[in-house]
Parts: structure tokens; sequence; C-alpha cells
């Protein structure tokens, strides 16, 4: 796919804040949806709306371009991702993963079964989040320390950012999606982390289970991932 020419020092200016996020058995890859794109897999493209909008084909080319680089990072042969019921990308047999995208970056994290049970991955434009919103992303606690930040816009993005992430992880071992009280979450914002617990039991996850996290902040997006280690020999 054709576009205008990608910025490669921007590019690698975002990889290197999303490197540091992912422990080292976690491959990563990105790409421009503004720039040129190589073609999806035909499968892949088969699970586009044949009504899909440009925006959309080059944001999901890109998300594609991304994982497939990650599994070339990994030793492996590029493999189609495709969509599943519930719209979460469906990774070959043995891999667990997460693409994110916005308009200017797509990322995409690869692992393993054997050393990872979920991997959850976020990219958002860094502009503020309304205050509107407030109130159907965050708890009542997460509400009361936007409203005493000196950024609140700007952490209103990093929680909704979050949860996405901690969302997409826990997904990958429970299947199932609820609304963003399911979560509560505190950042360390000296750290760049964050832990995210459950507020009621989402099987296997039991209420106050936590899912640690990561994120970076600059050249315009914010990035949050989040990782579920696997101490059990994958089956």
């Amino acid at each position: 796919m054709n576009g205008p020419e990608a910025d490669p020092g921007l590019l690698e200016v975002r990889r290197a804040q999303l490197r540091p996020l992912f422990s080292a058995s976690v491959e990563i890859g990105l790409a421009d949806p503004l720039g040129a794109l190589p073609a999806p897999f035909p499968a892949e493209a088969a699970c586009l709306s044949p009504q899909a909008v440009d925006k959309r084909r080059r944001e999901f080319a890109a998300g594609r371009a991304a994982a497939h680089q990650a599994m070339r990072a990994s030793g492996l042969v590029p493999a189609p991702v495709l969509i599943g019921p519930k719209r979460a990308p469906l990774w070959p047999a043995g891999l667990v993963g997460s693409i994110s995208h916005t308009r200017s970056i797509a990322c995409a994290a690869l692992a393993q079964c054997a050393t990872h049970l979920g991997l959850g991955l976020d990219v958002e434009e860094d502009t503020p989040l309304e205050r509107s919103l407030w109130s159907a992303i965050a708890t009542p606690e997460e509400r009361t320390w936007l409203e005493a930040a000196p950024n609140p816009g700007q952490l209103g993005k990093l929680l909704f950012s979050a949860k996405e992430a901690a969302y997409k992880a826990q997904y990958c071992q429970s299947g199932r999606y609820f609304g963003f009280d399911g979560m509560d979450l505190r950042f360390d914002m000296a750290l760049a982390r964050f832990t995210a617990r459950f507020t009621e039991d989402q099987p296997p996850f039991r209420k106050g289970e936590p899912l640690k996290g990561r994120f970076a902040i600059g050249a315009g997006v914010i990035i949050t991932a989040v990782e579920i280690p696997n101490h059990e020999p994958c089956a």
C-alpha cells in the first residue's frame, strides 16, 4: 500500500519508547499507517468490511505489518493474524500477542505461550481526554486522582490507555470483556508503572488480583503495556 513517506526517525524514537515496556522474551514490531505498507495476507484482508474506509484499511495493514515484523524477530515465518468473533486478533497456535494503532503509529507485541499467558498493548495520541468522559472510564478513586493532578487531561488519556492494555492482557485468558469499572488502577508516575486490580471475579482472575503494567509518554503518543507471565509448562 502506497502512501506519504514515513518518518523513520520518529518510528525509531517510538520503538525506543516501546521496547523497555516489555521483558526481553516479548518481541515487538512497529509500522507507520501514513507510509508505504506491505499488503496484508489475503486471509487478513478478507476480515475487513468491503465498505472499510482508507483510514481503517491503512491502520489495519499497519497493525498486521507490525505483527509480522514481531514474528520475524521471533525467528518465525509470518503468518496471518485474523479477527475473532469478538474482534480480538486470532494469533497462530502457540503465540499470544496484542496489536494497537492510531492514525500515526501501529504497534504489536508477541510472545510464546510457554513464557506468557497474555499480553496487552495500547497506543493513543497524546491529547487530553475530555473531562466529560471521566465518568465512563474512571472509578471514584481514579476520578479523585485525576481531579488532584496538574495535568488531568493527559492522565485521563493515560488511564484510558492503561485500562485498554490491561483488558487486552486478561482477555487472552478470560475471553471476556467488561466495563471500565471492572478494574481499578494505581500509578507510580516516578517509575512509569501501574497496577490494575480486578474489582470483581473474572475467571480465572479473582477479585483484587493484580496485573502489572508499564507506560511511556513522549513523541506525541502514550503507550501502555501489560504482560502476564506463564509460570507453568505450556500444555
